[in-house]
């Protein structure tokens, strides 16, 4: 398998085995200089430099790097510090009436189900959850609960606990024939896994900068389509909010016609910035050689793992992604992973399970390091 970044773009992965994509990504060297470099100018130059002009046009670049990466256009790009902040306003803006309810699965990620919720407390909304069986979803019980009074399925692209791929062209086309909105949480596949919104037509999709995008923490895009954008009103505000942000007159305010009008207050710009060279670097490698490339490492490490007696309890088939999930009867799962952790393998505890979650910048030698690694500390615990 040919490498596909070289040692100067993650430089820390040379010390240590890290498996751990899932939780924390490595960030791309050049993300940090850009990040270190905009903190520097702003602590020695204040506004000198990061000027009324630099401020405004801050996340063009993003909003193109974005865009490439999912196909779509840079105007229904919006920049943000969190997925999660992006969704609270996508949420109040949406906002589900009493007579109507949100789907999702009982295992996402909280923070993709808990802004309905709060919408749901106020509004009386309904909140249906398709139940895991034996730590999977079935997508055929998400789609019996979508029906014509669904405002929204919001679902996570891919399972964080599992590694479970949802079918997105089967829950849009659902979704679309109820009139609901289908609204993806990207953060655990955006930058590993291909994302064409022009072949699958989500209404809106969220996405953090800290895991497979290889950014920092305190940034995310949002893609909202046109036609949805058109119609709300952002559910937070501030003065970014008005299309000429710089007039700052309190009297009123006037969106702006694309998706930059959920762009609403100052943050730490210097992570966007960060995160725009991340997503430049993934579009020139092409996510669909990542996806190749960080499947055939899972693969590698599902035949290790099986050879070892592990049960694996992530897809096996085509709705796997790079996630993987086992556990050893009668082995303590916290154990394997802190003496992993001890021996410089960085992995996760889910549950009972350990989630292993390589990436473009692990190679055959750190699958077979930890696989020999697991070996030895199963035969001695």
């Amino acid at each position: 398998m040919k490498r596909l970044v070289s040692n100067k773009d993650f430089p820390s992965a040379r010390n240590f085995t890290y498996l751990n994509t899932a939780n924390v990504g490595l960030m791309l060297n050049n993300a940090e200089n850009e990040i270190n470099n905009w903190v520097k100018d702003l602590s020695q130059n204040g506004s000198n430099n990061f000027n009324e002009i630099a401020e405004q046009n801050v996340f063009s670049g993003l909003h193109k790097a974005a865009a490439r990466l999912i196909n779509v256009s840079s105007n229904d790009i919006a920049a943000g510090s969190s997925a999660t902040e992006l969704l609270c306003s996508l949420a109040w803006a949406i906002m589900p009436s009493k007579d109507q309810n949100v789907v999702s699965t009982n295992i996402v990620f909280p923070s993709t189900i808990y802004p309905w919720m709060r919408v749901a407390s106020s509004t009386g909304c309904k909140i249906r959850l398709a139940k895991e069986k034996h730590n999977l979803i079935n997508t055929q019980d998400i789609v019996e609960l979508i029906d014509d009074n669904t405002s929204v399925v919001c679902i996570s692209h891919v399972e964080y606990s599992n590694g479970q791929v949802f079918d997105l062209d089967l829950l849009s086309e659902v979704a679309h024939k109820h009139n609901a909105l289908l609204i993806v949480d990207a953060t655990q596949s955006a930058g590993a896994i291909p994302i064409n919104v022009q072949k699958t037509p989500v209404d809106a999709i969220v996405c953090g900068a800290y895991k497979w995008l290889c950014g920092p923490f305190g940034a995310a895009f949002m893609y909202v389509t046109p036609d949805l954008s058109e119609k709300l009103e952002p559910g937070l505000v501030g003065f970014r909010s008005h299309k000429k942000m710089w007039e700052l007159d309190a009297s009123r305010i006037e969106y702006s016609d694309s998706a930059e009008k959920f762009e609403f207050s100052t943050m730490a710009f210097g992570c966007a910035l960060g995160l725009t060279k991340s997503i430049d670097n993934l579009n020139q490698i092409g996510v669909e050689s990542i996806f190749k490339y960080n499947r055939e490492l899972a693969d590698i490490l599902v035949e290790g793992l099986l050879s070892q007696s592990a049960v694996i309890t992530s897809p096996i088939d085509n709705s796997r992604s790079s996630i993987v999930t086992a556990y050893f009867k009668n082995k303590d799962s916290n154990k394997i992973t802190e003496n992993l952790k001890k021996r410089k393998v960085y992995v996760s505890t889910r549950g009972s399970t350990i989630r292993i979650s390589p990436h473009l910048y692990n190679t055959i030698d750190d699958i077979r390091n930890t696989l020999n690694q697991v070996d030895s500390i199963i035969a001695n615990i």
